[in-house]
């Protein structure tokens, strides 16, 4: 099939507990924002959009030339942000979107292009995401680490912070290493048909979604398809914490 058009979305929000005004914080002279839409502008997306709340993050972006468009600050998830993105710029039903989270400095503009594939492959699908292996038993039992098992044909059955598939001879005590591959991380980028992020958009929350706080539970709920392949490539980790951010920061800061 012929590559897919699709719009990549960049969600670039200035409040964070963690790291106030995370995507104008600077990695090598340019905000994080920058690097990330620089990046989705290397996929294949025919159009890339900075999704924003705050003026500053717009201005800034405007500066680099890209579209900025505003959102509203009260948003419970991205997905919503999306979705009202997807409103804004009157995008089709059937038109794909690409969710490239704003506090991903080096994400490959590969797994961009992989999971807009993804999801133009399977019609009866919402939404398509990316899984890596997990090898390590620190990473499977960490809640911050999102695990997913999914079925033959690659469609999430589950998500969860939880240590799924739970193996109930091994893990009777915590084991001192994995000896298998059937343990999946979810890689936080999505892809999504227009015309469900407008029906997203007036579900209330589910009770899973609000236990788990995992978005796409929702869209599970509801009884819809998600798509999950394995990443073709490696993705390093985003910024969540001064600690990433020094770690990217060493990475792209070129030496002296």
């Amino acid at each position: 099939m012929a590559f897919p058009t699709f719009t990549a979305i960049v969600p670039a929000r200035f409040g964070s507990t963690r790291l106030p005004g995370k995507p104008l914080l600077d990695i090598a002279g340019e905000p994080m924002v920058a690097h990330v839409w620089r990046r989705a502008c290397q996929s294949q997306a025919s159009r890339v959009v900075v999704a924003t709340d705050d003026a500053r993050i717009r201005d800034a972006m405007v500066h680099y030339g890209a579209e900025v468009v505003m959102t509203h600050a009260d948003h419970a998830s991205g997905t919503d942000r999306l979705a009202e993105v997807s409103q804004i710029l009157a995008l089709h039903d059937d038109e794909l979107v690409v969710n490239v989270q704003g506090d991903e400095p080096l994400i490959p503009p590969t797994l961009i292009d992989q999971v807009a594939l993804r999801l133009a492959e399977d019609p009866e699908a919402s939404i398509a995401t990316l899984a890596e292996p997990i090898n390590d038993v620190d990473s499977l039992f960490n809640p911050n680490v999102v695990k997913v098992v999914r079925s033959l044909q690659g469609r999430a059955l589950y998500f969860s912070r939880a240590p799924i598939p739970w193996d109930r001879e091994q893990f009777k005590q915590p084991p001192a290493m994995l000896e298998t591959d059937a343990w999946l991380r979810h890689i936080g980028i999505y892809a999504y048909r227009a015309g469900f992020l407008a029906a997203y958009r007036d579900w209330p929350a589910s009770a899973l979604e609000q236990l788990e706080q995992l978005e796409q539970l929702r869209a599970l709920h509801n009884g819809h398809l998600i798509q999950v392949a394995l990443a073709c490539e490696v993705n390093p980790a985003g910024v969540d914490t001064q600690e990433d951010l020094d770690r990217v920061r060493a990475l792209l800061t070129p030496d002296d």
